[in-house]
């Protein structure tokens, strides 16, 4: 952050803002919006170039925000976007943002600029010089602003760029263990969390059938990863559960082979909630969070669970798996289950639980189903507030109806081809008893968005509306006090 003149930068490219209808106050820039060279339309750029006090010529990109009545966080962080792209493919090193007054615009021009740059090449053998001949942008400055906001901006942005490494190390790096290995640095790195690892044998003991059912098919270690902040507050527990499926073939019920690579994506739910526990300490908010993160691969083998076998969940319940490739529900049923029973008071889940929610949703909203109205409005608006939106599906007594057992309690799929999604959700319902709870089925948004500033690949989607809904309830104990509606979700990813 800097205040003062917007020329007063040593940035080598400078990035003025422009609302549609708009005007700039530097006479030579304004030159150009006169001359319709430069327009206020969303991400529509122009490029020019100003003199320097030292004597020297700085490049200045005017960027399009929009209708300045609808300017928000989301459309901050796209014209952001915009320009650091550009910027980019110009040999920028430095950019200089001019921060227009407006709620949210540090955090989106912070957040849509780090989130636009990042690179996974570290599996390459060489890396790609053909960034415009510089070697990068490396540096951003604000003018204008809340320093805190930009400070927590860039920290939320960090953590979900580190959930995009981890959704894109193939899973013969990405493992369960390695999973813990990164909950133990989280730990180590914050005197406010404390991290508990259970193995395969552990997670047999402790009753967890359905997640000891999908793990037994695989050769590599499950783990159950638990993390636990401690950030005071005087707000309600809350539970953060993220599928970690490091990788899923289906098992026994095994999926196409066609795009099968993309199951390395599986555990996108669990990366999201190991990293967003990094920020929250990292930003130290007022809050208690239990995070719980079953982790496993889904591998057909001599010793995998079948279709047909009935299993136990810990709180007790007898699951058919009539489809073993519905594996993320059973293994969240038992760390529901868990949340539960460690005493939190209010859960979101983060799973790439169902293909039926892409259909329904595509990849611009997660699927939202829950089990209580008021917990369900705060993660709505915290994922309004924060670009990572949800959408609510029903849950209804024929959807429970879908998923009851013949030989067991329930069934690990409904009806085929019918509210797949829906269904899926309603089988969680049964691991969360009277605590208020939010699923969030991020199948559609965990990667594959198209939105500019993640791209079409990882997009570490969670971490941001988590770290949002900390911060919301960290201070107040009465924040989705609630009542008790019906919810909902279905067939595996």
């Amino acid at each position: 952050m800097r205040q003062g003149e917007p020329g007063d930068t040593e940035a080598d490219t400078r990035v003025c803002g422009l609302f549609d209808g708009g005007a700039l106050t530097d006479p030579d820039l304004q030159r150009l919006v006169d001359a319709s060279e430069a327009k206020g339309t969303l991400k529509r750029l122009c490029v020019t170039h100003e003199d320097t006090d030292g004597g020297g010529r700085r490049r200045v990109i005017i960027a399009g925000l929009g209708k300045e009545e609808e300017f928000d966080a989301e459309k901050a962080r796209v014209a952001a976007s915009a320009a650091a792209t550009r910027a980019k493919e110009l040999g920028a090193e430095s950019l200089s943002w001019v921060a227009p007054e407006k709620d949210g615009a540090v955090t989106g021009i912070v957040e849509g600029t780090i989130l636009c740059l990042y690179d996974f090449d570290r599996f390459k053998s060489s890396k790609d010089e053909d960034d415009g001949g510089g070697g990068g942008i490396a540096s951003l400055e604000v003018v204008g602003g809340d320093e805190d906001e930009a400070s927590t901006a860039r920290v939320t942005a960090a953590a979900q760029n580190a959930a995009r490494d981890l959704q894109n190390l193939p899973s013969n790096v990405c493992t369960p263990e390695f999973l813990a290995t990164r909950a133990c640095e989280i730990a180590d790195a914050h005197d406010s969390v404390e991290v508990e690892l259970f193995d395969r044998d552990q997670i047999a003991e402790m009753g967890m059938g359905a997640l000891t059912a999908v793990a037994q098919g695989t050769y590599a270690e499950p783990r159950l990863i638990v993390l636990r902040y401690q950030g005071g507050g005087d707000g309600p527990h809350l539970g953060f559960v993220g599928k970690a499926v490091t990788f899923d073939t289906g098992g026994i019920s095994i999926k196409p082979s066609a795009k099968m690579h993309e199951m390395k994506f599986d555990m996108s739910g669990g990366a999201a909630v190991l990293e967003s526990i990094d920020a929250i300490a990292t930003l130290g908010v007022p809050a208690q969070i239990t995070a719980v993160v079953p982790a496993t691969e889904n591998m057909p083998s001599g010793r995998s669970v079948k279709p047909g076998d009935i299993v136990t969940a810990m709180n007790g319940k007898t699951i058919e798996v009539n489809n073993t490739d519905a594996e993320g529900r059973l293994i969240l049923s038992d760390a529901l289950c868990y949340a539960v029973d460690q005493g939190v008071e209010r859960i979101a889940d983060f799973a790439t639980l169902t293909g039926a929610v892409i259909v329904a949703l595509g990849h611009t909203y997660a699927g939202l189903f829950a089990n209580d109205d008021d917990w369900c409005a705060v993660v709505e608006e915290a994922g309004r507030a924060t670009g990572e939106e949800g959408w609510r599906l029903p849950l209804h007594p024929e959807f429970a109806e879908s998923i009851k057992g013949k030989y067991g309690d329930i069934s690990n799929i409904g009806e085929a081809g019918a509210a797949g999604s829906i269904a899926g959700a309603e089988f969680l319902k049964h691991f969360v008893g009277d605590t208020p709870w939010v699923h969030v089925d991020i199948a559609g948004t965990a990667w594959g968005m198209k939105r500019n500033y993640v791209g079409n690949g990882a997009s570490g989607f969670g971490v941001r509306l988590m770290v949002e809904l900390a911060r919301r309830q960290g201070s107040d104990p009465e924040a989705g006090e609630g009542s008790d509606p019906e919810a909902a979700v279905n067939q595996g990813v």
